[in-house]
């Protein structure tokens, strides 16, 4: 197995955590809220008495040198994609990242034990996905665990495995506590159970899933990874810098570089490094579409200022786009009359059901004035509920008159 390529799974999660102790090694830490609560904690902050839920100023007091940080979601997401790049750039062409802090390479067991001592994470090498994962849950930080294919050292992992890593499987809690309940502690337990049994007592949908498993169906395919879905740019300046207005000028170059190698693509997120005497400073902000160099080169200066990184002076700046993707746009719901028979037999039972818009003046202020529905065939004006009535409308005071005259007429029995 040592020469065979080979599924390997590398263990990053909870990711925010992992994130914070990346960035500060050999300290405690620990992934605050937006309400300033514990929501994650290292295992040294633990042992000092941090639990989550519990206030920023309560977990300090109980570990002075605790390094607590709120994690936003884009900024958790960039560095993950970021992550994603390194390791493909390094160990793999076939890389899947789709869950923050879960990793999927095609490696052998020599780069996949250098995997494990680079990131310091647990890593599992199997020739399936599952068991690559299962064997990941098992392993030692910086250490790499590895299981056999096939024959009587495969069952033996698969008997051994707890019960509280199932959920790697698809079992939810709720049903791994019912199986603890009942003294089932490995999946060895379950093992000895009917299929039937699985299925009635698990439910059908993840019993159906945990006897395939079981039965040797497994994903041992790792999707080959894409690259460019981080754009990044940089400068490096000769002496700090300090000026407000130099830096924004820096900002607009960066983001006018990034705006150009989009190529009509569009991102989610925007990360601004800060390299300064203190270290290292970023900050994440969100995008909206559609995105223009001004609009860019804004977001990259508030992020900036929020970092407080301009008053250490820069040594380096750096702009990364994360979260690619290209634009769809859907211009109706099918090509045309001709093209699909599903058009024709609708129109042949309902001649008045297919409408198409027909733009006058996209930016004129009255709504007729904007588009028309017109006929799908015909391509005549055919007035619908959508669209007002270019019909003049009398005034309130004219229509309670007709009103009346209707009710008039209608006692005078015309």
């Amino acid at each position: 197995m040592a020469g065979a390529r080979t599924v390997a799974c590398v263990l990053l999660s909870p990711w925010p955590l992992a994130h914070v102790q990346r960035q500060h090694p050999g300290v405690p830490v620990a992934v605050l809220g937006e309400d300033r609560r514990v929501r994650q904690a290292c295992a040294d902050a633990r042992a000092a008495g941090v639990q989550p839920g519990m206030r920023e100023a309560a977990a300090l007091s109980r570990c002075p040198e605790l390094h607590a940080a709120v994690v936003p979601a884009p900024e958790a997401q960039a560095v993950w994609a970021e992550l994603l790049e390194q390791l493909y750039a390094r160990f793999s062409d076939r890389v899947e990242g789709r869950e923050a802090g879960r990793a999927f390479l095609t490696l052998g067991a020599a780069g996949a034990r250098d995997l494990a001592a680079a990131l310091h994470a647990p890593a599992g090498l199997a020739a399936s996905r599952e068991l690559a994962l299962l064997a990941a849950l098992c392993a030692p930080p910086g250490e790499l665990r590895t299981v056999p294919a096939g024959g009587a050292a495969e069952q033996a992992v698969l008997r051994t495995t707890p019960l509280a890593q199932l959920d790697a499987l698809g079992v939810p809690p709720a049903a791994l506590e019912r199986l603890h309940f009942l003294g089932v502690r490995h999946l060895g337990d379950l093992m000895a159970w009917s299929a039937a049994q699985r299925e009635a007592f698990l439910g059908v949908d993840v019993g159906r899933r945990l006897n395939r498993f079981l039965a040797g169906e497994r994903s041992a395919l790792v999707d080959r990874y894409r690259p460019g879905q981080v754009l990044a740019a940089d400068l490096t300046f000769g002496a700090p810098l300090m000026d407000a207005t130099q830096v924004d000028a820096a900002l607009r170059d960066l983001t006018g570089d990034l705006m150009t190698a989009l190529r009509g693509r569009v991102a989610a997120t925007l990360t601004v490094q800060a390299d300064t005497l203190g270290g290292r400073l970023e900050a994440t902000r969100q995008l909206k579409w559609p995105l223009d160099a001004a609009g860019m080169a804004r977001v990259a200066g508030l992020a900036l200022h929020g970092t407080g990184a301009l008053a250490l002076g820069l040594d380096r700046l750096g702009v990364q786009l994360g979260g690619l993707a290209h634009p769809a746009r859907m211009v109706g719901l099918w090509a045309g009359a001709a093209e699909l028979e599903v058009t024709k037999a609708l129109l042949a039972r309902f001649p008045d059901g297919l409408v198409r818009v027909e733009w006058l003046d996209p930016w004129a202020y009255a709504t007729d004035a904007q588009y028309a529905w017109v006929d799908w065939l015909t391509g005549e004006v055919r007035a619908r509920d959508l669209t007002p009535r270019p019909d003049w409308t009398p005034r309130p005071a004219a229509r309670r008159e007709q009103a009346v005259q209707r009710v008039l007429a209608f006692f005078e029995g015309a």
